[in-house]
């Protein structure tokens, strides 16, 4: 199923994350396969804070489950503070069809990598960042 060795750097946006967690399928799979080396700014962890209800109600999940499972998640991606990557807003904002994607372009246009986002707007409207839907990451 996947490339073995090839190892992928890829900033993983919100909607990612919180499909991991609502449905438990593909998306999960590959958020732990070991040939992805996983990035999210903090502004990530703003997200997580501000839709946990929602998470938990989608999920039927106790806060306890949405903690231990969000602990996990924290393991498996590199979280980014937003000054290591402040200086490539404005080339993200230039480019970005949605000002919440921002933080995720500028710290792919960092980190010089593709971003992993099922936002089809972002990946039409934009040809400076590649950007992986997870369809095409099962692909690879």
């Amino acid at each position: 199923m996947f490339l073995r060795g090839v190892k992928m750097d890829l900033v993983v946006d919100a909607n990612v994350l919180f499909a991991s967690l609502i449905k438990q399928g593909l998306t999960a799979e590959l958020m732990l396969n070991e040939d992805f080396h996983l990035y999210a700014p903090e502004y990530l962890l703003e997200e997580f804070s501000k839709y946990e209800n929602l998470i938990i109600g989608k999920t039927k999940r106790s806060k306890k489950e949405f903690d231990e499972i969000f602990n996990i998640i924290e393991q498996l991606i590199t979280i980014v503070p937003a000054e290591e990557f402040e200086q490539f807003t404005v080339k993200a904002s230039e480019i970005c069809p949605d000002a919440g994607d921002i933080p995720y372009i500028a710290l792919a246009l960092k980190l010089k990598c593709a971003v992993w986002s099922n936002d089809r707007p972002l990946k039409e409207r934009q040809s400076v960042v590649k950007v992986f839907p997870t369809e095409e990451l099962m692909k690879l």
